[in-house]
C-alpha cells in the first residue's frame, strides 16, 4: 500500500451538502470526496478523514480546536481542509494563529453543492487546492475561484460571491 502524501480533513460546508427534493432543504449525508478524486483520476495518495459535517455558520470554536488538533497531530505536512465558505476565513486565521510550523494547510470550499453536478464549483476548487497544497511553502491558505490567498489577506465578497484579497 502506498503511503499518503496529502492529509485531507472533511468538515462539511456546502461542499458536501445534499438536496432534499421533497422539502427543498440542504442536509449532510456523507462526503463526496472519494468519488470526486476517483472521477478526477487522482493519483496522489490521500488520507481522507471526516472530522465533522457542519455548516460553517454553525461551526464553533470547539470545532476549530478539533481541526487545529488534527493538523498538529498528523505526520503529513500537506493538509487540505474542506470547509463552508461563510466562515472559512475565520477558521483559516485561527489555524494560522495556532502557529503550526512546517506544514502547508489549504482550506477550500464551494459555493454550490457537489451534488448539483456540473454547476458546482467544488470540483474545480478541490483540484486547485490539491495543486496548491503540493506547490506552496508552509503556511495557511484559502483557495477559491482558481486563486490562492494567504490566510491574513482574504475575504469573501458577499456582494459578488467571490473571494478576494483585502486590498482589492
Amino acid at each position: 500500500m502506498n503511503r499518503a502524501e496529502v492529509q485531507l480533513y472533511v468538515t462539511g460546508g456546502t461542499f458536501d451538502k445534499e438536496y432534499d427534493y421533497i422539502t427543498g432543504e440542504l442536509y449532510f449525508k456523507d462526503t463526496h470526496l472519494h468519488d470526486l478524486f476517483d472521477q478526477g483520476r487522482c493519483t496522489v495518495n490521500l488520507d481522507i478523514k471526516t472530522l465533522m459535517m457542519v455548516d460553517s455558520l454553525e461551526m464553533s470554536d470547539a470545532d476549530r480546536e478539533i481541526i487545529i488538533h488534527n493538523c498538529k497531530s498528523t505526520k503529513l505536512n500537506k493538509i487540505i481542509i474542506t470547509h463552508g465558505t461563510d466562515t472559512i476565513v475565520e477558521s483559516a486565521k485561527k489555524i494560522a494563529d495556532a502557529n503550526i510550523e512546517g506544514k502547508t494547510i489549504v482550506l477550500v470550499g464551494a459555493m454550490i453543492p457537489i451534488a448539483f453536478g456540473s454547476s458546482s464549483d467544488g470540483f474545480f476548487n478541490l483540484g486547485s487546492a490539491l495543486a496548491f497544497v503540493q506547490s506552496l511553502p508552509s503556511g495557511v491558505y484559502v483557495v477559491m475561484n482558481g486563486r490562492c490567498f494567504n490566510s491574513d489577506n482574504v475575504r469573501k465578497n458577499r456582494k459578488t460571491g467571490y473571494f478576494e484579497s483585502l486590498d482589492s
